[in-house]
């Protein structure tokens, strides 16, 4: 065979690939320093966003508590007052067995 019909390799395969330097694409640095920017900006609005919903859920633990308080001092009430009558009938009435009616 002949060198003009033989089959180029991958080796023949011209490529400027090493030619290519930093310092040939300095924009390289700029659109990485603005990307860089605008995700430390989202970033800074999650964060944000987060805290306030941290804040909201703590005042609301709060008032959770607040009114669970409040509640439990309503029921321990209820509950004395039914345990104070419940032994003041108690001392008052006779058993009776349970009569049926037709």
């Amino acid at each position: 065979m002949s060198t003009k019909n033989r089959p180029r390799g991958l080796e023949s395969i011209r490529s400027i690939s090493g030619l290519v330097t930093e310092a040939t694409h300095p924009h390289r640095k700029f659109l990485k320093l603005a990307i860089l920017a605008m995700e430390e900006a989202r970033r800074g609005k999650e964060k944000a966003s987060a805290q306030a919903r941290i804040d909201n859920i703590d005042e609301r633990l709060v008032e959770i508590r607040a009114e669970s308080g409040a509640l439990l001092d309503v029921c321990n009430e209820i509950i004395n007052v039914a345990t104070d009558t419940a032994s003041q009938n108690d001392t008052k009435q006779t058993k009776r067995g349970f009569t049926l009616r037709y």
